[in-house]
């Protein structure tokens, strides 16, 4: 069967879904897993999302995670992860995932593995299934968006600049 898609994503892990919603309404969007879609290993993530608390806290949190990927993590991409990470929790809590709060309504944070101080967010001790199933309603809700599960990606085709096709198997063949 030949079809045309804008973008494939392979996985309903958080990183997928989250790309999927991010991208524009005019791009016609297939998102293959292998499973169900609240299967990924995005959903048994117990840990929080991490959050920079204000410039003053920018050198520790780079440091820290630095640090923790044994100093092998590309700077420019720590940067990256760290510099984003406001809008992205606030884009978060716009698509109404439920961080804790204190008794004020204030987003609470914890510190967890590496970092040296209270920066993650957290939802119970199911931050990964509170994130990544709020983005899949979301994306259930797209019209641009279709989600074939239990569909593996066998191959694809590409050149050094582009991806020109995907080769996959469902359960209908």
């Amino acid at each position: 069967m030949n079809e045309y898609y804008d973008v494939i994503i392979v996985g309903t892990g958080a990183a997928g879904l989250y790309c999927a919603l991010m991208l524009p309404e005019r791009k016609k969007i297939l998102m293959l897993t292998k499973q169900e879609a609240d299967l990924s290993d995005s959903f048994l993530a117990q840990g929080g999302i991490c959050m920079l608390r204000g410039e003053d806290d920018y050198k520790d949190y780079f440091e820290d995670t630095m640090r923790a990927g044994h100093y092998e993590n590309n700077p420019a991409t720590v940067d990256l992860m760290i510099r984003s990470s406001n809008s992205i929790i606030r884009d978060l809590v716009r698509r109404g995932v439920r961080f804790a709060r204190d008794d004020h309504g204030a987003l609470r944070f914890t510190r967890e593995g590496a970092h040296s101080r209270p920066r993650i967010l957290f939802h119970e001790d199911i931050t990964g299934h509170e994130i990544t199933q709020t983005l899949l309603n979301e994306v259930l809700r797209c019209e641009n968006i279709e989600l074939r599960e239990h569909t593996t990606l066998l191959d694809f085709f590409a050149d050094a600049s582009a991806c020109g096709g995907v080769i996959a198997a469902g359960p209908d063949g």
